[in-house]
């Protein structure tokens, strides 16, 4: 009988299949500062849906662990393999198989990189509005986690942008859910179902994207406030009052000391306002008209002062840019500093206020740093933990996961669970819906062979 390696090499050619010293590196790991790294058996290179089919056929057969990779910028440890599994990389399945531009969306493969995507789809006037923070982030596995980024607070997050998936479930058989549509009713949506599965359900191997209009116009307003929580209060009334920005972040001061240190770029803002600020709103404005635009500008500034900033801040287009790519590359600032954890935790909107404040009493409590910046404008706070005590952050991040659901909110906003969430997530959710999430895996996957230490781990 043929080993698995040869099984392997007939599913998707000889050349595609790296095992052992011939796996890189980078294969056993992704972004997150506390999932150890580990090298897989396998790495398989499938570039069709039928080479996915074939490879999951011969993992079911031996039951082995199989875990679907991206471009590995995941930051919650979701594709990191077992030693003895398969990952499925797809790299290689990164084609754009078609540009709607009758119906706005778009038919592509996996391995598609949002910035290839982006890049598209400008061609004809359309965009992709997912803003994940790292742009070389593929579309498989911005679907997985359910990925938000900036433009979530006027486009909403992954999930509102798939309109239709096929998938390869781990007994090898091929699915397609929903298609070129906006809207059914017939029978389980299955589509939806499988945005945020960290695949643990099924790997996708084509997604039809919901693309909308670009605009032209865009201008960036700084708003530096004295106090914290009066950012986070001014962010519900600033969209009651009918603005509808394209992203509105929130940025600690010794977050933004970071970024602009970190990234060489200087805000522009007087001294004494600089050194008085406590926080920052960042509010991205964009349109397709230039008149538009000047109004909501205008309209902007006048609510942010009547809210408590201390000045507003129309930025040049150059100083604007590298603040949203600081902003977008927050995570690496981090790191870089020496943060031991970065979370993501979403609460509504209006409980921001409380959250922040008991991130500061946790920090003090604990004698631990949590500095922040986030998604404001849809309640999603990047908090990066200084703790390098594992006992102690590990308590440090339980306080903070358990604060952030009692205010109504959930542990990940767009990192999803992945192994380092997993033991919070097990332990704060309703024991019930594990239960019943447990029996939907079971159906999908009964041998378990799915990102098997993933999310919901072992029975």
């Amino acid at each position: 009988m043929a080993d698995t390696g040869s099984l392997l090499a007939a599913a998707v050619g000889p050349e595609h299949v790296l095992t052992g010293d011939h796996v890189p590196a980078e294969y056993g790991h992704d972004e997150s500062l506390t999932v150890p790294a580990r090298a897989p058996e396998y790495v398989v290179r499938p570039t069709t849906a039928a080479e996915v089919s074939a490879v999951l056929r011969v993992a079911a057969a031996e039951r082995i662990p199989v875990t679907a990779r991206g471009s590995g910028t995941g930051m919650s440890g979701a594709c990191v393999p077992r030693a003895e599994g398969i990952v499925v990389s797809f790299e290689r399945m990164d084609r754009i198989l078609e540009i709607d531009t009758a119906n706005h969306v778009a038919v592509v493969q996996p391995g598609v990189t949002l910035a290839d995507l982006d890049r598209r789809t400008a061609e004809v006037g359309l965009c992709y509005p997912v803003r994940s923070g790292e742009r070389s982030a593929t579309v498989g596995g911005t679907i997985a986690t359910n990925a938000g980024g900036m433009y979530a607070v006027r486009h909403g997050v992954t999930r509102h942008h798939v309109l239709g998936v096929e998938a390869v479930l781990a007994s090898g058989e091929t699915v397609r859910s929903g298609g070129r549509y906006v809207k059914t009713s017939t029978g389980y949506d299955l589509t939806q179902l499988l945005v945020g599965s960290e695949g643990t359900l099924a790997l996708i191997t084509e997604a039809v994207l919901r693309l909308t209009p670009r605009a032209g116009h865009g201008a960036t307003v700084l708003a530096p406030f004295t106090a914290p929580e009066d950012i986070a209060r001014a962010v519900p009334r600033l969209l009651a009052g009918g603005l509808d920005p394209l992203a509105l972040e929130y940025v600690d001061m010794l977050t933004m000391a970071a970024l602009t240190a970190d990234h060489e770029f200087g805000l522009g803002i007087p001294e004494q306002v600089r050194d008085t600020a406590l926080g920052y709103l960042v509010v991205v404005l964009e349109e397709h008209s230039t008149d538009r635009l000047e109004a909501d500008v205008e309209a902007a500034g006048e609510q942010l002062l009547s809210l408590g900033a201390a000045d507003v801040y129309v930025l040049p287009p150059a100083a604007a840019r590298r603040l949203i790519h600081a902003r977008e590359h927050a995570f690496w600032t981090a790191k870089a500093a020496g943060a031991d954890e970065v979370v993501d935790i979403v609460v509504p909107r209006a409980a921001l206020p409380a959250l922040l404040a008991e991130a500061d009493a946790i920090a003090r409590d604990s004698g631990s740093v949590i500095t922040g910046c986030g998604h404001a404008g849809d309640g999603n706070v990047h908090l990066a933990v200084f703790q390098p005590d594992r006992d102690r952050r590990d308590a440090v991040l339980r306080r903070l996961f358990r604060a952030g659901t009692a205010l109504g909110g959930a542990i990940s906003g767009e990192h999803g669970v992945g192994r380092a969430k997993k033991p919070y997530f097990l332990d704060l959710e309703d024991p019930a819906k594990i239960r019943l999430m447990r029996r939907l895996k079971h159906a999908f996957d009964p041998d378990g062979i799915l990102n098997p230490d993933v999310l919901l781990g072992q029975a």
